[in-house]
């Protein structure tokens, strides 16, 4: 980890947080426990949400979120290998592997029965587990689901020209990533219209921590995954016996609104909730009414 940032908003989120070995990696996450004092004193009160976020950014997407989604449960969100704070090691990233990376903190947690959040490539990381506690290869009980904006269609997906540059290159680090200016830019671009001036400069300088950005080419092979093996990954979403609810941003530009019809068609018995005028990152664009829709999913 570091000590020094541009936007001191990243330390206030890393002094949250502590670091994990797992795998022989060290591997960030932040573990907010209830501020609610009766819920902080029950023996069995509200499951602990665990949080999985997407490509390329980092757990720091929901740095605005977490301490109100802490306020009655337990809060637990990890930053994957080869993003965020957590290691960045030169090596093939799958989603079996960043699987086995949550999955390694969460045991190290003592948690055996959660609420999952997922966005972005997190959807198709909580698909490899939701497949895994459908095999009874991980005994986490998953009691509820909470999917939003993610290609879970990737047929569907349009995919950015900075995405399919990425996935033409070979799956190697490159000399030099493309740094915070035009990293900043490419996240801007995948925001609704009307929220061009959300600050994304803070989330371009986390993926760019220890050379982030250089291993793009290597940690965006997750798309060439989900377009294998669709079946399992998103397979398990519309399967899970958990319980599902869908928060998704409408003007998404890469995860078009038809994903979302087309998962609540193949799951009628989930909710769907719109965080109109709200694109890819419906969390940042809207983070009230985003934390407003995920306590009602939890509720």
């Amino acid at each position: 980890m570091t000590g020094t940032w541009t936007h001191t908003e990243i330390g206030m989120w890393e002094s949250l947080g502590r670091s994990f070995e797992v795998g022989g990696h060290e591997v960030f996450a932040v573990d907010l426990r209830p501020t609610d004092p009766q819920v902080a004193g029950s023996p069995r009160g509200p499951e602990p949400l665990l949080i999985i976020h997407g490509f390329p950014t980092s757990s720091f997407d929901f740095a605005q979120l977490a301490p109100a989604l802490a306020s009655t449960r337990r809060v637990v969100a990890v930053d994957m290998l080869g993003f965020g704070l957590s290691a960045k090691p030169d090596l093939r990233y799958t989603m079996a592997l960043q699987a086995d990376i949550v999955a390694g903190v969460v045991e190290q947690l003592g948690l055996d029965r959660l609420a999952m959040l997922t966005h972005d490539m997190g959807d198709t990381v909580g698909g490899e587990l939701l497949a895994r506690s459908m095999e009874g290869s991980w005994s986490v009980e998953v009691t509820r689901r909470i999917v939003t904006n993610g290609s879970i269609y990737i047929g569907m997906a349009n995919l950015t020209e900075g995405q399919q540059m990425l996935l033409a290159l070979p799956d190697e680090r490159v000399p030099e990533g493309p740094g915070r200016e035009l990293l900043s830019a490419s996240l801007t671009a995948t925001l609704a219209p009307a929220n061009s001036t959300v600050e994304m400069g803070a989330h371009a300088e986390v993926v760019c921590h220890q050379g982030g950005d250089a291993l793009l080419a290597r940690t965006i092979r997750y798309v060439e995954e989900r377009r294998a093996n669709e079946r399992r990954f998103t397979g398990a979403i519309e399967s899970h016996p958990a319980a599902l609810h869908i928060i998704w941003g409408p003007e998404d530009p890469i995860a078009v609104p038809a994903m979302a019809d087309r998962l609540l068609e193949a799951r009628p018995d989930a909710s769907l909730t719109w965080i109109e005028g709200a694109g890819h990152y419906p969390q940042i664009e809207a983070p009230e009414e985003f934390t407003a829709a995920v306590i009602r999913a939890l509720s």
